[in-house]
């Protein structure tokens, strides 16, 4: 399972997997974090951009910036474009949040 860690996320994914590991998780699943940088997005990539990224190479979308602000906004492609065979986007409620360490446990 391959997760596409939006640009606002990019210094958790270490931590995510360190949580995940700690859990048992991967031993049980395979998953991956990768970044826009991993496969060539830019940071200021629209979402129209991330969101077919994600779904034309099978990943799920890890973000904590989804909102409905604009015709290319993640909430407006998800409600325009999801499909029964879309891969999901996981939602972290609270950035600001993931500074506690039983939060960011909790997302996990």
């Amino acid at each position: 399972m391959t997760f596409l860690v939006d640009y606002n996320l990019d210094g958790y994914a270490l931590l995510f997997l360190g949580i995940l590991a700690k859990f048992g998780w991967l031993e049980l699943i395979a998953i991956l974090f990768v970044t826009f940088r991993d496969v060539g997005l830019l940071m200021e990539s629209s979402d129209r951009v991330v969101w077919r990224y994600a779904q034309d190479n099978q990943m799920m979308i890890l973000t904590a910036n989804r909102n409905m602000k604009g015709e290319d906004s993640l909430e407006q492609l998800i409600r325009e474009e999801n499909t029964e065979n879309s891969f999901p986007v996981v939602t972290i409620g609270s950035l600001d949040r993931l500074d506690e360490a039983d939060y960011r446990e909790r997302c996990i």
